[in-house]
Formats: structure tokens, C-alpha cells, sequence
């Protein structure tokens, strides 16, 4: 199948776990006007790699839009193996135990690494690229290719946690703690990134009144969107003592495309732990700039959010409850 181009819309790579949020995040994207979502590429995180595809295929086709290649990207980190998806967060299949209408679709037969260095050709200097899971596709992207981030706008990551605590380890958030080696490399490339940690997602979150809107949407995408939802939200009880859920990758996606902005969000150095130690998997910011108002720091590639304008989930809802 084709694919569609969005006249004068900005193309857009999105690479994905896809679990309960990627799925918000994905269809987030399918509602937005100003993004032409050219490619998905999927790595293990929430759930296989290749069951992330299957998911994403089965959501792009009750959007109406089969016409997106998807691609399988990497089933292991750099170093190790995959341990397996937390089931209790995002079910056995990654999007809640909910069974999607089955898409007939399948992924393309180049894989992420190749489909993101083929866009990156096909649109230089204009591709973006939004990460929301480990990010080993990209860096092997960057090993087969270092000349990919001459030709890539910017990347947007979901992952790290800057001055909140992990969501893994005390200091580790899970994107990032999936694949240290893999981060390490993506945040020391020579490209503009925007990382979104812990400190902004956990900030925003959706509430069951929004999942019930959802499920009463009556149109082709956002009641399945609800019920995806349901044991997401379940999980956050114990964290926020209410049911609702916090909006990672979702966030991401509309800091990407500028459906929300940035309010505070220095630009400044940014390391990964990839060690064997307990700090393994933490984003080590340069903060120190604080109290002079976060000046840029020389040669910093990396701006980091820790507030944004506007709450995300009425922007949200607004474009979800479309599909």
C-alpha cells in the first residue's frame, strides 16, 4: 500500500514499544494536522519488538491508515538480552490484554534501522524523529550510518528521569534503563534532542472520566483506545491513588509536533550510566545552572523538559475522541 502524504505537514519517523502509551501517542499523531507520519519502526520495551509491530499494524488500520510502513526493529538491547515486557503494566501483548480487530497487514521487510536511514534520505533535513521506547534502533541506526544526523530536523525522546526519581531503580527510568548502551550513544550524536523525562510525564496524566469518553467516542479508533486503557489505569492506583495514568509517551509526541510546549527546558549536557552499578541506566543532567535561570551550556545539544505551558490532556482528548 502507498503511502499517503499530508500536503505541507512536516514528516515525522515515530519508534515505539508499542504498549498502552506508545498507542496514545500513536494515534495522537494520526489526529495531527501537522504531522505526516512517514515510518514506525518498533524495538523491544513494553513488549517484543515483533508483537509491537502486529499492535501498531492493528491501530494504524482501525485509524484508517494501513498505508504507514511499519517496521521490526531490534528484539535485544545493544548488550544482554530482552528480559520480556511488564506484563502488569501493559498485559502479555503490550496493549492492555485487549485482543485488536485484527489488520491482515504485516510489517515491511526492511527493518527499523533501514527504514529510518531510507526516510532520513527521502526527506533530509526535514525528518523528524520521535523516540518513546529503548532506543537501540536508533543507535544502530547510527553505527550503520553516523552521516544519519546530518540529515535528520531534530529527535524528541521520551525517557530519563532529570531530578525525579526512576521508575526502574532509584535513579533509572525504564526507556532508558532498557538500553544504556543504546541511550549513551543517541545522546552523544551530533543532533538536536529533546528529551522528556519522568519529571514533566508524570505530571500529566488522564483520568478515567477521560478513558470513559474514549469509550463512548462512537468512532473507528478511540473506544478501543479506552479499553486499552483499562489496565493501565488500574496499575497507577497504588502510584496517584486514584485511577488515571500518566501520559509518557503521548507527551513526547506533542512537544514533537507543538501541540503543547516547553516552558522550562535547559539546554545542557547530558551523560548516561551504562556501568554495572546501581546508577545503571540514569540520565546524568547538568543542572547546576539552576539559580542563574539555566543558561545554555557551550557545545549542549540536549534541551531537557522539566515543565511545559500547558497541561496535556485536554489537547489530548480533543484530537483522540477524532479517531
Amino acid at each position: 500500500m502507498t503511502h499517503a502524504r499530508r500536503t505541507g505537514a512536516t514528516p515525522l519517523y515515530l519508534d515505539c514499544d508499542t504498549g498502552v502509551d506508545d498507542s496514545l501517542a500513536l494515534a495522537y499523531l494520526l489526529a495531527s494536522p501537522e504531522t505526516d507520519l512517514v515510518g514506525v519502526g518498533t524495538v523491544s520495551g513494553n513488549i517484543g519488538a515483533r508483537q509491537g509491530a502486529t499492535n501498531t499494524l492493528d491501530l494504524l488500520a482501525l485509524a484508517g491508515r494501513g498505508d504507514v510502513p511499519v517496521a521490526v526493529g531490534a528484539h535485544d538491547p545493544l548488550a544482554g538480552t530482552f528480559g520480556g515486557g511488564p506484563a502488569h503494566i501493559h498485559g502479555h501483548n503490550g496493549v492492555g490484554d485487549v485482543a485488536l480487530p485484527p489488520s491482515g497487514l504485516e510489517p515491511v521487510a526492511e527493518s527499523a534501522v533501514d527504514l529510518l536511514l531510507r526516510l532520513s534520505h527521502e526527506h533530509a533535513g526535514e525528518l523528524r524523529v520521535v523516540a518513546v521506547g529503548p532506543l537501540t534502533n536508533l543507535a544502530m541506526a547510527l553505527r550503520q550510518d553516523p552521516t544519519l544526523p546530518g540529515r535528520v530536523a531534530d529527535v524528541t525522546i521520551m525517557g530519563g528521569a532529570a531530578l525525579h526519581p526512576g521508575n526502574v531503580s532509584p535513579v533509572a527510568e525504564a526507556n532508558i534503563a532498557n538500553d544504556p548502551e543504546a541511550a549513551a550513544a543517541v545522546l552523544s550524536a551530533d543532533w538536536d534532542v529533546t528529551l522528556v523525562p519522568l519529571d514533566v510525564t508524570m505530571r500529566d496524566v488522564l483520568e478515567e472520566t477521560d478513558r470513559k469518553a474514549l469509550l463512548e467516542a462512537g468512532t473507528a479508533l478511540a473506544p478501543w483506545l479506552g479499553e486499552v486503557l483499562d489496565l493501565y489505569l488500574g496499575f497507577y492506583v497504588e502510584t496517584f491513588g486514584r485511577r488515571c495514568c500518566a501520559l509518557h509517551d503521548p507527551l513526547a509526541a506533542a512537544l514533537a509536533v507543538g501541540g503543547v510546549r516547553p516552558a522550562v527546558a535547559p539546554r545542557v549536557h547530558v551523560t548516561v550510566d551504562d556501568s554495572r552499578g546501581p546508577g545503571r541506566g540514569q540520565t546524568i543532567c547538568d543542572l547546576r545552572g539552576l539559580h542563574a535561570g539555566y543558561p545554555d551550556q557551550p557545545g549542549a545539544r540536549c534541551r531537557v523538559v522539566l515543565e511545559t505551558d500547558a497541561p496535556l490532556a485536554p489537547h489530548l482528548m480533543e484530537r483522540l475522541l477524532t479517531l
